[in-house]
């Protein structure tokens, strides 16, 4: 008996011609008895054929759907899971939301985010323009880690308007600390370089090494 497979052989292609005709015979057994027999060995074979499923979480709740769909949404038989519809398998999933730090904004983290919308719920006093200080200067310190530039205390106002969607405002803050991280670093990096390597003591790292080696070959004599 020839059966037409071609069309749901495109949705599963990785199970076959043979498994697909296993099926459609499936379908076409009288009582409900026979297909539940038949059912159960077409799921067995499905496995051998697609032995990667096995690593997966719940795989044979998977080969059943896999079954159903090789059916054409269309048999009658008993299964230990509920059948997936047409409708739910063609349904779009939602649209992920692309997250607010992007671009400009992407190294300040989430804990900034986090912050900016701890500020937000807090009642305007002297906690919330405590809190959003702290926010505004650790981004200032990301900003100048990252970049490895200064960044002047208005772009900073301005960066932290828009990821709280205008809702903080530092307008009436006169400056913000220095970054102490970024320069303190620079300062570290340009101390080395003006010495040459050398210690506080004014001798250099190589001599110093040099003093060591010489001191072990002696003691080795």
């Amino acid at each position: 008996m020839e059966y037409n497979t071609q069309k749901n052989q495109l949705n599963m292609p990785e199970y076959g011609r043979i498994i697909q005709m296993l099926v459609e015979r499936c379908k076409e057994l009288p009582t409900k008895e026979e297909r539940n027999e038949m059912a159960a060995a077409i799921i067995d074979f499905m496995g051998q054929r697609n032995p990667s499923l096995r690593d997966e979480e719940n795989y044979k709740h998977k080969l059943w759907d896999h079954l159903y769909i090789l059916s054409g949404y269309d048999l009658d038989v008993d299964s230990a899971y509920p059948f997936p519809t047409e409708e739910e398998l063609s349904e779009k999933p939602n649209r992920m939301e692309y997250p607010k730090l992007q671009g400009d904004f992407k190294f300040y983290g989430k804990s900034i985010l986090q912050l900016i919308e701890k500020a937000i719920e807090l009642e305007p006093g002297d906690e919330k323009e405590a809190l959003i200080e702290v926010i505004a200067n650790n981004m200032k310190k990301s900003y100048n880690v990252y970049n490895k530039e200064h960044v002047s205390d208005d772009v900073i106002f301005r960066h932290l308007k828009e990821l709280s969607e205008n809702r903080l405002d530092l307008t009436g803050i006169e400056s913000l600390d220095k970054s102490k991280i970024y320069y303190a670093s620079t300062n570290r990096n340009n101390t080395h370089k003006s010495t040459g390597g050398r210690n506080q003591s004014g001798t250099s790292n190589n001599n110093l090494n040099k003093r060591r080696f010489n001191s072990n070959n002696k003691n080795r004599r």
